[in-house]
């Protein structure tokens, strides 16, 4: 598998962003990749998963107070996102290979247990799957913008409008697609920060790729292990916390089905996140935190 990596100097001196990369490499159909994260703090952790076509830096003011609390902060970098390789083809990229990747990182390298899950856009399409099938390392979820789909339903034309653009634009522009799923303006160097992992289109193919793997048919291959974690969310009693942002397109509604489906949710404090768009984490990243920090005192 033909794999691109991010020089190091598109990374630095990046607005609000003090952490240094730690490395581990991940295996998925024998194909062994390096994948970085964020490891910050002691106590228990928070895995904190992002989404299409950000990577870890969207986190940067949610790690600060998540910190101060006394918990561990992990915020890895998908493979194909902010400083992981990338995969030149995007046939390289499939839900069930980003499922082994962020397996094989959290099991057999960082052997998280007792963690806080929180997942936004992807980060929830494969941290829901992830809690589901290694449910006894994770304490609780907090769950932000994401669904887990299994095709069975109509995605809305929030997401077939974007997956359009996504698939049609001759250049893909990731900062600016941040800042347009935002309800604050991002900087011009957050832009920049955002467009860092990407120094050309061909370090772009798993951005690219992600939203045609959203299952949206139930002929799609990741329907079966989709309706199987399910299976095991209908019966989480663990803590489950919605926080979705009260503006956001293309997930709204996706948190009254986690709340009728997941019996982990009844008698949680749920929060709307008043003046945050899709990217959520950028608008109110301290609300956010503190619902985790919440959540973990409640533990």
């Amino acid at each position: 598998m033909e794999s691109l990596r991010t020089p190091d100097e598109q990374f630095a001196d990046l607005p609000g962003w003090p952490y240094d990369p730690h490395y581990a490499d991940v295996t998925a159909d024998g194909h062994t990749l390096r994948m970085a994260y964020v490891d910050e703090g002691t106590g228990r952790p928070v895995l904190l998963l992002h989404g299409e076509p950000s990577w870890s830096y969207l986190y940067r003011d949610m790690i600060p107070p998540l910190l101060a609390a006394g918990l561990r902060v992990i915020a890895p970098d998908l493979i194909g996102f902010g400083r992981s390789d990338k995969p030149v083809e995007r046939t390289d990229y499939t839900y069930a290979r980003h499922m082994a990747w962020l397996t094989d990182l959290v099991v057999n390298h960082l052997d998280l247990r007792d963690a806080i899950l929180f997942g936004q856009d992807w980060g929830g399409l494969l941290g829901l799957r992830l809690a589901a099938e290694q449910e006894d390392r994770f304490a609780a979820i907090v769950a932000s913008n994401t669904y887990l789909p299994t095709g069975d339903s109509d995605p809305g034309d929030a997401f077939r409008a974007w997956r359009d653009f996504s698939q049609s634009v001759p250049e893909f522009p990731v900062g600016n697609i941040i800042n347009g799923g935002s309800a604050r303006d991002l900087t011009p160097e957050e832009i920049a920060a955002f467009d860092a992992p990407f120094p050309g289109e061909e370090y772009k193919a798993g951005a690219r790729q992600f939203p045609t793997l959203v299952p949206a048919s139930t002929e799609d291959p990741a329907r079966p292990a989709n309706l199987a974690a399910w299976e095991v969310l209908s019966r989480w009693e663990k803590p489950f916390v919605c926080a979705f942002g009260d503006s956001d397109p293309i997930t709204k509604g996706a948190d009254k089905a986690l709340l009728s489906r997941i019996p982990g949710t009844n008698g949680q404090p749920h929060e709307t996140i008043v003046g945050a768009a899709h990217f959520c984490q950028h608008d109110q990243g301290a609300a956010l935190a503190d619902v985790i920090v919440g959540v973990a005192g409640r533990l």
